[in-house]
């Protein structure tokens, strides 16, 4: 290994906070119960958690191939469906590509909108390289710095419930960083077709009209 690597490597060991939570029976708990929502997830492993969650539900979009589209595509289904609570299901790499959706977030903030970060500080889909999150970086801060008022970090079983609570308040976008271990998602097959999946879910929206 460099120096450099050398270097970053101390550096997540000395300051990477403690992923203790298993995911597939933390985000579970953390949601409660999913039909209270329309669902959209980022990718891989937070798609995987919801697919898993929710037998691949009509109320979720599960996407795929579009890194750091899942915060603003959930903004645009809150302002669209004021009448639905809309909760967004990312990972830690999935918002680091687009952190800059936080700030347009709390700008706009319905009241209607829940965001999870599923936080386990690695890019599992490319082979568990530590993300930002080992090196220090706080996704709850910049959601508070960005202006969102309602933030909470969950690392803890005890701290689960009060984490529930937040994602179904009506003051304004509610921001829950879940910081789990990097371990593998739920072992779901869920549909990767992209057509069909936008299809499933418009039928379903208009359902619900």
């Amino acid at each position: 290994m460099s120096m450099d690597g050398d270097r970053i490597e101390k550096m997540a060991t000395a300051v990477a906070p403690d992923f203790i939570l298993d995911r597939r029976d933390a985000v579970p708990a953390l949601i409660g119960r999913h039909d209270d929502f329309l669902i959209v997830s980022g990718l891989a492993g937070t798609s995987r958690d919801i697919a898993a969650l929710t037998e691949d539900g009509a109320h979720t979009y599960t996407m795929a191939g579009a890194m750091g589209g899942a915060c603003m595509i959930g903004l645009g289904l809150a302002l669209a469906r004021p009448d639905k609570r809309v909760l967004v299901v990312t990972g830690d790499g999935e918002l680091l590509m687009n952190v800059g959706a936080l700030a347009t977030i709390a700008v706009v903030n319905p009241p209607n909108l829940a965001i999870v970060c599923v936080d386990n500080g690695h890019y599992g889909e490319t082979g568990y390289q530590k993300s930002h999150t080992s090196l220090g970086v706080d996704l709850e801060r910049i959601a508070a710095g960005s202006g969102i008022k309602a933030t909470r970090t969950v690392a803890t079983e005890g701290e689960l419930a009060d984490g529930t609570r937040m994602l179904r308040g009506s003051n304004g976008t509610a921001f829950v960083v879940l910081r789990v271990k990097p371990t593998d998602p739920p072992a779901f097959k869920r549909n990767m077709d992209p057509s069909a999946c936008r299809h499933r879910f418009r039928t379903a929206l208009l359902g619900q009209s």
